[in-house]
């Protein structure tokens, strides 16, 4: 990029892990943010501004509070935030299913069906460009669904029932042979332990569902989640729910780091300075 890093401040988006409330935890926490910290301020930068992909997604959005359900590469974190702040004592929801199993799956439907494929990257193309999510995926089953895809370099492709019955794992994982809770599940249990701890005298907090991640963009993804939240939790508690799609696709996190950098209050209380850092390094402080 051609800039002095002694001229900018660098906020940093660090990953969804060790949301735990346990000591080790803590010190994962901790040892994670001192090595970003250490890294940046041997490299000059005046300030450095850490924080976790969720709550750059929920700003993104336009909120400061509410549930940001994160789809990452692995696994599925569903992370309560009130007021920029992660409530790590109310818990974090992680489902050990994320991008990776949705293109694994996708690729094993493939080759159930004879469609050969020089590359991963060619499934993770067509789940990007031809896969969605049914809103009912009993009658789905009977439409036609076939839709074409040219990938560079190797042609055209053409799916059918498979375009959605990639999504519906998220949804019922035992079709691909996983044992994990559903998604709307873990988000239901989400919302459960958020209305339980009573943080605030409103509850419309946590009744913003905002969804986060590449595989997250699946059309139909968050119509069929508020469906499914609506008919499991109760109705004193799913009045209200809205499911929010990534507001700026895969590049949410992106967007909501861009929103802090522009507010007239950064870097100021946003940012750690060298100065701040080695004072409370020195104290034990640093986080």
């Amino acid at each position: 990029m051609q800039v002095k890093t002694s001229a900018h401040p660098i906020i940093v988006s660090i990953p969804i892990c060790h949301y735990d409330d346990t000591e080790s935890a803590k010190a994962a926490r901790r040892q994670l943010k001192e090595t970003i910290y250490s890294v940046l301020f041997d490299m000059n930068v005046p300030a450095v501004c850490a924080i976790n992909q969720a709550t750059l997604a929920l700003y993104a959005a336009r909120r400061t509070s509410g549930i940001v359900v994160n789809i990452g590469f692995q696994q599925t974190s569903i992370v309560p935030i009130l007021h920029g702040k992660v409530m790590r004592k109310v818990g974090v929801e992680v489902v050990g299913m994320g991008a990776l199993k949705l293109t694994g799956f996708l690729r094993e439907l493939m080759q159930q069906k004879n469609i050969h494929f020089e590359s991963l990257y060619t499934v993770r193309s067509l789940k990007d460009n031809l896969c969605y999510v049914a809103f009912d995926y009993e009658a789905e089953l009977s439409k036609d669904t076939q839709a074409s895809f040219e990938v560079a370099a190797e042609g055209w492709f053409t799916l059918s029932k498979e375009r959605f019955q990639t999504g519906e794992i998220l949804f019922q994982p035992r079709i691909a042979g996983v044992r994990a809770m559903s998604l709307h599940q873990a988000v239901a249990l989400c919302v459960d332990h958020c209305q339980a701890a009573e943080l605030t005298g409103d509850d419309s907090w946590f009744k913003t569902v905002v969804l986060a991640g590449g595989s997250a963009c699946l059309p139909g993804l968050a119509e069929r989640l508020g469906k499914e939240l609506q008919g499991l939790l109760p109705q004193s508690v799913s009045t209200g729910i809205r499911v929010i799609s990534p507001p700026y696709g895969a590049d949410s996190a992106w967007f909501g780091a861009k929103l802090i950098s522009n507010l007239s209050t950064f870097p100021g209380p946003w940012c750690m300075t060298k100065k701040q850092f080695r004072r409370k390094s020195r104290s034990g402080l640093v986080w």
